[in-house]
C-alpha cells in the first residue's frame, strides 16, 4: 500500500463541527501532506460534518471572519457575480477577489451565481419536493463550456447534491481543490447555509454535510 493509501486509510471522517473538522486536518497536512506546487497537500479527502449548523470557525490562529464571511453569503443570495457587488456589501473587496477578477470585476467563482444560473436551486428544491427519493437533486458548478474562461478563477467546486435521508436534508460537496486556510473556513460557511436554506424551503430539518476535496491543502507561507 502506498504511503498516500496508507495516510488516507488512517483519516478520521466524522466532525462534531466545521472548526474540529478545521484543526485535525489543519494538523494532518503539516503531519502528513505532500509536497504539490507552492502547499503541502492530501488527496481525496472526504469527511462527514455532523451538525452542519455549527459552522463558525473558533480557531484563534486563523482568526476568521463571521463578519465577511455573512457578507460573502449575501453576495451569493444576490446572484450577481461581479466583485463590486461584494464591495458594496462588506465595504471593501478582498484582495483575493480582485485578484480572481476579470477586467470588469467579473468572477466564475461566486457560488451562488452558479447555483441560480439555468434556474438550478429552483430545480433542485421541486425535484425534492416532488421526489423525496430523487437521485437528481445535484447543482453542477464546473462548467466545460466554460473552460475558455478559467484563467485566473477556476471553480473550485464541481458539484453539491442534495438527499432526503429519514427526512433530514443531507448534502454532499464534491471540489476539485480545497486550500484549507481560506477556502474551507468560508466554503463551509456558505454551503451549510445553502443547506438550511433548501432545507427550509422543504420544510424539514438539515442532516449531514459531506466535504470531499480531490487536493485538500495548505500553501506554503500558511505552514
Amino acid at each position: 500500500m502506498s504511503t498516500v493509501n496508507t495516510i488516507k486509510t488512517n483519516m478520521k471522517t466524522h466532525f462534531k463541527n466545521a472548526n474540529e473538522a478545521y484543526e485535525y486536518y489543519h494538523d494532518r497536512i503539516l503531519q502528513h501532506g505532500i509536497p504539490f506546487g507552492d502547499t503541502k497537500a492530501l488527496f481525496n479527502i472526504g469527511f462527514y460534518l455532523n451538525n452542519p449548523n455549527d459552522k463558525i470557525i473558533t480557531n484563534k490562529e486563523r482568526k476568521w471572519s463571521l463578519d465577511y464571511a455573512e457578507s460573502e453569503w449575501q453576495w451569493y443570495l444576490s446572484g450577481d457575480s461581479n466583485v463590486k457587488k461584494l464591495g458594496e456589501i462588506y465595504g471593501k473587496i478582498p484582495a483575493i477577489w480582485q485578484k480572481m477578477a476579470d477586467e470588469s470585476g467579473e468572477v466564475n467563482s461566486n457560488y451562488g451565481w452558479q447555483w441560480m444560473r439555468n434556474a438550478q436551486l429552483s430545480h433542485v428544491i421541486n425535484k425534492l419536493r416532488d421526489y423525496p427519493d430523487t437521485r437528481q437533486a445535484a447543482i453542477s458548478i464546473y462548467d466545460a463550456k466554460e473552460i475558455a474562461k478559467y484563467h485566473n478563477d477556476t471553480p473550485c467546486t464541481y458539484a453539491v447534491q442534495f438527499s432526503i435521508i429519514d427526512d433530514l436534508l443531507c448534502m454532499s460537496v464534491y471540489m476539485r481543490s480545497n486550500d484549507l486556510w481560506y477556502g474551507f473556513c468560508n466554503d463551509q460557511y456558505q454551503f451549510a447555509n445553502l443547506q438550511e436554506l433548501v432545507a427550509s424551503m422543504l420544510g424539514i430539518e438539515i442532516g449531514w454535510y459531506y466535504h470531499h476535496a480531490h487536493n485538500l491543502h495548505l500553501y506554503n507561507d500558511k505552514i
